[in-house]
């Protein structure tokens, strides 16, 4: 696989892939990407691991406007990727959505 440069787009998946209300993982040039579908239809994209111990995001509960990390209920912003708790840090977010059926997610 060749190395992703700033602001590439990637195909990850079919959107049937994914259940509305729940997130999945996606290895991109070696990253782990969490891909969730919110119960409205859009897309969100986060680091897969939380920065406290590496908890699963993608298994955690999501709303529309955060995912929480299921292993110690610390709480991430879609929009900024900020916890909500202080001194745990933040995970990066990705722009993602849908064409033609596929999940597209930019990567920088």
């Amino acid at each position: 696989m060749t190395a992703l440069h700033d602001g590439v787009t990637v195909d990850v998946g079919a959107i049937t892939d994914l259940t509305a209300g729940e997130g999945r993982t996606y290895a991109v040039d070696g990253r782990q990407i969490a891909v969730y579908l919110l119960s409205d239809g859009t897309l969100r994209a986060t680091d897969a691991m939380c920065p406290h111990k590496a908890g699963p995001l993608a298994d955690g509960q999501i709303d529309d406007a955060v995912v929480v990390c299921p292993l110690h209920q610390y709480s991430f912003s879609f929009d900024t990727g900020a916890c909500t708790t202080p001194g745990i840090g933040s995970v990066r977010t990705f722009p993602a959505h849908v064409v033609d059926g596929r999940i597209l997610l930019t990567v920088t």
